[in-house]
């Protein structure tokens, strides 16, 4: 198994020697290379990615900036010159900041530790489950009885049928632990089952008796995923 992985720097010489890299390493796969993070963003958008090696100061539009606005980033390792951005970087989430020049011994200590976490997003999907500490307890909950989660500051509720789990864990990292084809968040506090939505009333998405609100910069593309061309029109 490999990883799919693309390169955003506007130097050449570095886009070479990070292509160089991925070449020698078995798990990885450097499907496309990219000299502004413009034109990667159009390549995201159409074309799944596992890992994206990013660059942080480049023209018009910064690595940093540019990983912010991302819906559903792939993991990232940001590859620059600059260390005052480090800080920065771990509040994005990223798995390594890479300083150049970047030594191969640490290119590969950094793209192992992507290439676990990596794994270990497969095996949870293929498991179909997943396991939360709420209540002091390890709770298993299977994906499929998931109605929605909530967060709240720190914390986050997952509703099931049954079930109301408060867990301390942010929202960006519970949305990690969910399948993308599956899951989604339309709404800055809300992440839904997509297969649970019962009804779409405004800018709302009802799941049994809930209402859950969509954020309406995101409503097109939530009715898109819901309905997946199985929206009848007259």
């Amino acid at each position: 198994m490999k990883m799919k992985c693309i390169i955003v720097d506007d130097e050449p010489l570095a886009r070479k020697g990070l292509q160089e890299y991925c070449t020698d390493l078995a798990y990885l796969q450097n499907i496309e290379s990219f000299e502004s993070a413009m034109t990667a963003g159009t390549y995201l958008t159409n074309h799944p990615v596992d890992l994206m090696l990013l660059d942080i100061r480049m023209p018009k539009l910064s690595g940093i900036d540019f990983l912010r606005n991302l819906k559903t980033p792939p993991l990232v390792i940001f590859t620059t010159a600059f260390p005052d951005y480090a800080l920065e970087s771990y509040e994005l989430n990223v798995i390594d900041y890479l300083v150049k020049p970047i030594s191969f011994e640490r290119f590969s200590k950094a793209t192992q530790k992507a290439f676990d976490y990596f794994l270990l997003k497969q095996k949870q999907t293929e498991a179909d489950y997943f396991f939360i500490k709420s209540n002091q307890q390890l709770e298993k909950v299977p994906f499929n009885e998931v109605l929605f989660v909530e967060a709240m500051q720190n914390y986050c509720i997952i509703r099931t049928a049954s079930r109301k789990l408060i867990c301390y864990i942010t929202l960006k990292a519970m949305q990690e632990k969910l399948p993308a084809d599956r899951f989604m968040k339309v709404h800055k506090s809300f992440i839904v089952s997509l297969d649970k939505v019962t009804a779409i009333e405004n800018n709302f998405l009802r799941i049994e008796t809930s209402l859950i609100p969509v954020s309406r910069n995101l409503k097109t593309e939530v009715i898109s995923k819901i309905t997946e061309s199985k929206l009848l029109k007259r």
